[in-house]
Parts: C-alpha cells; structure tokens; sequence
C-alpha cells in the first residue's frame, strides 16, 4: 500500500477528530490479517478504519484484491493491493475481512473468495465481512443460523443464506462479525481486535 505510515498517521488524526467511539487498541503483535478490497468502488471507511486500527494494534495486514492494479474507493481512495485474492492461503492469517462498498458484488460468486471464506471458518479464524460485503458469506455458506448484519439492500441474500439478519449496527456471533455499512466502521474495526485478542 502507498505511505502506509503517511496514511496511518492521517487517518488516525481523521479517526480521532470525527468518530465518537474511542479507537481499540491490544496487543495484536504476530497477529496477521487478510483484507480483502474490490478492484474498484471499495467503500473508503471500511477499508481505511479497520486498517488503521488493527495497524495500531500491532497486527500486520495484507491486502488483497482481483487485481494488482491500484484499487479505487468509491470516496476516492487508492490502494496498491498486496496479493492477488487467488495466491491468499487461509494458513497464512488469523482473521479475514471483506470490505464493502458498491465494488464488494464482484466476489459474490466468486469461487476464490467462497473458497478462503469457508476454509478460514472451517478453521475456527475470525471472519469479518461490512455493507454488502456479507453477501459473499453468505454465498459461501457459512452463515447459516448466525446472527447477521449488512446493507438493507442485500437483506434477501443473507436471508437466503440461512442468515438471521438482525439489521443491528453491528453483530457478533462466534468467529462471525458483520457491519451495516461505513458508518460503524471503527465499531466493526474494535470488533475484529477485540476477537482478535482472545485468540
């Protein structure tokens, strides 16, 4: 990614300035994370949040995306992925992450991301998914019976899923943790290193 350090400091200062909830931070050192982006119309927040927060944490993240192309946000924001979604092993992390936005429908049927989606709940990881992006897990068949959000919009699909979608900011349900959408990122981002840490 571009300037992590630049980008970290900033949407730090962004993060303490704008949001109410106060950021998380554990001790993460060891801890790896996949986050995996859309090629394009990734949702800014939901990216740039989680990143920061588990980066302060002390976790180290990758990122990974259809593309090696630089990805760009639907708010404008630019990403140089790390990896392609295809080379990503599920052995290699701790916790997965499916960033939302409008882009997040080009794994909806992906078989690579149904593919890490079900091995890293297989194998008890967090899996963590924002907006529409639990569409993906859905497909993928591992919300079956939990207790899920997501965008308003995609309510069917994580019904027809198996899903029980709650509409609630914010949800965890074992190693399962979904988001409505940009407005709960930093929620979302606690989420993950407060799971995190108990692992």
């Amino acid at each position: 990614m571009k300037s992590k350090i630049g980008m970290t400091l900033i949407a730090y200062l962004l993060l303490c300035g704008c949001q109410q909830e106060p950021a998380r931070t554990a001790d993460l050192f060891g801890k790896k994370v996949l986050m995996i982006i859309a090629s394009k119309n990734f949702r800014d927040e939901e990216y740039r949040e989680p990143w920061t927060i588990l980066h302060l944490s002390g976790a180290q993240l990758t990122t990974a995306c259809s593309s090696l192309d630089e990805a760009r946000g639907m708010l404008g924001m630019t990403v140089k992925p790390d990896i392609l979604l295809k080379d990503a092993k599920v052995a290699d992390y701790d916790a997965v992450i499916f960033v939302g936005g409008m882009g997040a429908s080009e794994y909806f049927d992906d078989p690579v991301a149904h593919k890490l989606a079900r091995e890293a709940a297989a194998a008890g990881k967090v899996v963590a998914a924002i907006c529409i992006a639990p569409v993906t897990l859905a497909k993928a068949g591992i919300l079956k019976g939990k207790r899920v959000t997501a965008f308003p919009s995609v309510k069917a699909d994580i019904e027809k899923g198996g899903a029980q979608y709650t509409g609630a900011p914010l949800e965890v349900d074992g190693n399962i943790i979904t988001g409505k959408g940009p407005d709960v990122a930093r929620k979302f981002a606690n989420a993950i290193v407060e799971a995190l840490s108990k692992k």
